[in-house]
Formats: structure tokens, C-alpha cells, sequence
């Protein structure tokens, strides 16, 4: 843990920008969360005959580019967050943090930073089973510490009701809205979803194929335009409503 007297001024936050060789270093007092969510990843995977996890880059639609993962766990969480309407950026491995203390030096790499409405948040992504790991513990108990003396956010993630990350998983795959027509957009806007079935709103617009509308509610449950209960199996008789935005 950082000692209660310690400032946020004592951890170093190092961030590598353009070209990926060049490194910036600050306080964590002085770290400003935009321009760390345009940093490069701090490390690059790299692929190796029997590795044990599976790394690759996802098309976020939230970023309008690929993001890096480093396992399977770690791409549920980027799914999750490129859904999340309330996330603005995601970068993968933000920076390298440091603690010194008592002339030892105690370094870790999040895996997400987050930019939401509620602030920046910083998440680390461990299987549940590794979480009790003294090494793993120490590691997120200073920097639990020390982000929300920043007053960040700081989420430790682990494995996710699976019911959900199908169905987010499944929507994922209508992500891209340069994808769909406008003006069947604008029509699929113009039903009224709510108490509706899946079948009932794509029945709605008879003038249009059915495959292109399915599609495009889809996409309009993946933007949560339309809302559906996600902890439930997604099926046509699944109910929607409305987004009520403020």
C-alpha cells in the first residue's frame, strides 16, 4: 500500500509517444489522462510457439482504430468498454507506473485506461483464480492506492457472466456504422421499440429486406439506441426499449 502520508508526486507515470521509441516521464500528480489515452502501448506482443495466452488487436468503434489485447480475458474486457456508451477512449497499456519507496523501486503496467464520464479509469484484467496471488495482490494494492489518491478510478477485473459477453460479443459484430444505410437508420429510429419484439420491429419496416433490417437494428442495440436485456440470451422475442438520454 502507499503509505497514507505519501504524495501522489512520489509515483512516476512513463509513456511512450511518436515515434513508439520516444518515452515521456511525469508525476502522477501532473499526469494529464488525455494525453496518456493517446499513448502508444507500452509494450508490443509478440507471438511464440506454445505461449499460453492469446494476443491481437481489436476495430474499436469507440477509438475508430485497432486496439491491442493480450488474452482472451483482455479482449472481453475491450468489448465491454467499446460498448460502455459511457467511454469516450480506450488505450491498451497506457504507461508504466512507479513507486519508490524505501530505495525499492515497484513498477506495473495497467492493461486499460479508460476515459469516461465519470473520469479516467485504470483497469487491470486478472483471471479471478490469480487475484489471491501475493505478488498479484501487493501489485494491485499500491496501485489501487495511488490512483485513487489521483482520484481516478480503479477497476480489477476478472471473469464476466458469460450470458453477457455472448450477447456483447454478438452485437459486436454490428459495430461499424459506415456499414449501414442512413436512411434505414432514420427509419429504424423513427419505430417506436418500446414493449416490441426484435421480430415485431424488423416486421415494422416491410419496404426494406429483412436481412438489411435485422442487421441494422442490431447495430442500433449495439450503439444502445435500443436497449435489450443483455444478462438474458438475446433471441427475436427479446424486448426492447428506448434509450432515455439526458
Amino acid at each position: 500500500m502507499v503509505p497514507a502520508g505519501e504524495a501522489a508526486a512520489t509515483i512516476t507515470v512513463q509513456f511512450r509517444t511518436a515515434p513508439a521509441t520516444d518515452v515521456s516521464a511525469t508525476t502522477l500528480a501532473d499526469a494529464d489522462p488525455v494525453t496518456l489515452a493517446t499513448a502508444r502501448p507500452w509494450r508490443e506482443f509478440r507471438w511464440r510457439a506454445g505461449q499460453k495466452h492469446y494476443s491481437g488487436t481489436y476495430w474499436s468503434a469507440t477509438e475508430g482504430r485497432h486496439v491491442i489485447y493480450e488474452s482472451r480475458l483482455e479482449l472481453a474486457r475491450l468489448l465491454f468498454a467499446d460498448f460502455d456508451t459511457s467511454v469516450h477512449r480506450i488505450c491498451a497499456q497506457p504507461f508504466l507506473l512507479t513507486l519508490r519507496r524505501n530505495g525499492i523501486e515497484h513498477k506495473h503496467i495497467p492493461d486499460y485506461l479508460l476515459i469516461t464520464d465519470r473520469g479516467p479509469k485504470i483497469v487491470d484484467v486478472k483471471p479471478a483464480c490469480r487475484l489471491a496471488k501475493p505478488e498479484v495482490a501487493s501489485t494491485f494494492a499500491w496501485t489501487r492506492a495511488a490512483l485513487e489518491l489521483r482520484g481516478w478510478l480503479y477497476e480489477v477485473w476478472s471473469e464476466p457472466d458469460q450470458t453477457q459477453l455472448q450477447n456483447v460479443r454478438f452485437l459486436a459484430g454490428f459495430r461499424r456504422r459506415s456499414l449501414f444505410d442512413p436512411a434505414l437508420l432514420a427509419a429504424l429510429r423513427d419505430v417506436d421499440p418500446d414493449g416490441a419484439a426484435i421480430t415485431e420491429v424488423i416486421g415494422a419496416l416491410p419496404d426494406w429486406p429483412e436481412p438489411l433490417v435485422r442487421s441494422a437494428l442490431f447495430h442500433l442495440m449495439w450503439s444502445q439506441e435500443f436497449t435489450a436485456d443483455i444478462t438474458r440470451h438475446l433471441s427475436s422475442s427479446a424486448l426492447l426499449t428506448r434509450r432515455v438520454t439526458r
